[in-house]
């Protein structure tokens, strides 16, 4: 994959590990940071381009395959009864009162709280479990069977237990130093919003020396178009989808600045002295995946993997939409490149070359259909805020790509993970499995030196590499020099591809996952 003449070091770091869980802390070779435990491989794929690959195997403490008693929930947003990993002290009393009385002895785990900055300290629940099988298979049955005599079961991976210290892991991590690249760092949809590609289909088309999976994105046609940002993102300087919420943004500026925010957008429609605020860019009206806008119903707030809905809603489609407007009730009006009204009538059809469309449904279809006339033109006002309040610029090259959570701030752990919507302190059932699970992840961070780390951690594949939790992902983004950092999209989208070819492992079956967007060094 990698040229002969590609410089290749390797690199060896003891094992720390105190408690049930491992430290990780710099390796011993300073100028190799990065988690003890694993062996480095370092790549050199450009002048100020490197790409480094740890790889963690450890035989301590085996993990094995496990049954769990899930604890009966209800969800807080709509009351829906569910079902949690984590329960009560005494509903884990009784529950393993019961498996014993039915041959099955149970353990106890009682769970703490990671270290977040916006959620409780101490205990967070109690977890019950039963057995412990060589195989999937041998747990997928047993689960079976408790089932069928009235538990709520399910087959379960320890290793994937952040109580549990890590046995096997695989991390891919780019090093651009911007002192020394002197190709360009950009965020990219490939030209087509709604749309969905690969990551290393994107990096070969556009000759791409490192490319790593973007932002949250949406993946299903119930929740709107797939492959359109699911939260705030801009390319070429071009306003692409809104914001859900303050959440985390890598900000990549045409002069090579980068950045990571928490950043908020607001957009509006103006005809003359009237104006009306613009709900969304280029999604489904009245569907917002990850919640987190003004007059959303059941939340306002961001919700991570949760669409919400509203029945008043104004949304632009823009050039690069690429999709079919979507049909229904309401109003539509299409513009020419310099704003100017061509049609106003009914929804459906196409976005103009060169120019752009808004759909309005409810309230707002009444608001568009008074105030757009044919030949008037209409102008779009777009802001981009950080958290503070202050104005970003968007400009020619620029680039934005938007996940959650932040995870470092100045050197310091700093994960505001129930501010992003990525769990709930009220509800159990929701994000403890994304968060609070090892998890492939993809993250981005900054180190003391300016160097943008793009990092990736393969996971789902026991005894081959089973991810990190988002407090994990904290500390690994540290132990590799970064001093601030965020959690990307991860999952079955994480990817990185190197000169065109996928160097990581994916974790869906299928392989590689069609993304939404993409970073791209080159």
């Amino acid at each position: 994959m990698f040229t002969s003449s590609r410089a290749r070091r390797v690199f060896a770091a003891a094992v720390v590990v105190a408690g049930a869980a491992a430290v990780l802390t710099p390796a011993a070779d300073a100028s190799v940071p990065g988690p003890a435990g694993y062996t480095w491989t370092t790549d050199a794929v450009a002048p100020g381009v490197t790409v480094r690959t740890g790889v963690l195997s450890r035989t301590a403490h085996p993990p094995f395959w496990t049954v769990t008693i899930t604890a009966p929930a209800k969800n807080v947003l709509t009351g829906a009864a569910t079902t949690a990993e984590l329960g009560t002290a005494a509903w884990a009393r009784d529950t393993a009162a019961k498996l014993a009385a039915a041959g099955y002895p149970a353990r106890q785990d009682t769970v703490r709280w990671p270290g977040f900055s916006d959620t409780p300290h101490g205990v967070e629940g109690v977890r019950v479990r039963t057995g412990s099988y060589p195989t999937q298979a041998a747990a997928t049955a047993a689960a079976a069977t408790l089932k069928a005599a009235g538990f709520s079961a399910v087959a379960e991976w320890t290793g994937y237990d952040a109580d549990q210290a890590p046995d096997a892991e695989r991390v891919h991590v780019a090093v651009i130093d911007r002192g020394r690249f002197r190709g360009s760092i950009e965020a990219t949809h490939d030209g087509t919003v709604a749309q969905r590609e690969t990551t290393s289909s994107i990096a070969a088309k556009t000759g791409a020396l490192v490319a790593v999976n973007g932002g949250f994105f949406v993946t299903a046609d119930a929740d709107g178009f797939q492959g359109v940002p699911a939260g705030l993102a801009a390319y070429d300087g071009h306003l692409e989808s809104q914001s859900s919420g303050a959440r985390a943004a890598l900000v990549l500026g045409h002069r090579g600045d980068v950045s990571i925010e928490n950043l908020t957008s607001t957009v509006t429609l103006r005809s003359g002295a009237a104006a009306h605020a613009v709900g969304g860019v280029n999604r489904k009206p009245g569907v917002v995946r990850d919640c987190g806008r003004p007059g959303l119903t059941p939340t306002t707030k961001p919700r991570q993997d949760f669409t919400c809905t509203t029945a008043d809603d104004l949304v632009l489609f823009t050039a690069e939409f690429g999709a079919a407007l979507p049909t229904g009730a309401g109003t539509q009006v299409t513009l020419d490149r310099n704003g100017r009204v061509l049609t106003v009538g009914a929804r459906g059809g196409a976005v103009p070359a060169g120019g752009s469309a808004v759909q309005g449904i409810g309230p707002a279809a009444g608001w568009l259909a008074a105030h757009a006339v044919a030949g008037r033109r209409l102008t779009v006002d777009e802001h981009v805020r950080t958290a503070s309040g202050r104005p970003l610029d968007l400009r020619a090259g620029d680039g934005i790509v938007s996940a959650a959570p932040v995870l470092l701030r100045h050197g310091r752990q700093a994960i505001d993970a129930a501010t992003e919507g990525v769990l709930d302190p009220k509800d159990l059932s929701f994000g403890y499995a994304w968060a609070e699970q090892r998890q492939p992840r993809t993250m981005a961070g900054l180190d003391a030196q300016g160097r943008l780390l793009l990092v990736t951690v393969d996971g789902r594949q026991p005894g081959v590499s089973e991810g990190v939790t988002i407090e994990e992902g904290a500390q690994l983004m540290r132990s590799l020099g970064a001093v601030d950092a965020l959690n990307l999209d991860g999952g079955g989208s994480t990817a990185m591809a190197v000169g065109g070819q996928l160097v990581n492992h994916p974790s869906d079956a299928t392989g590689e996952r069609p993304i939404g967007d993409a970073v791209l060094v080159r």
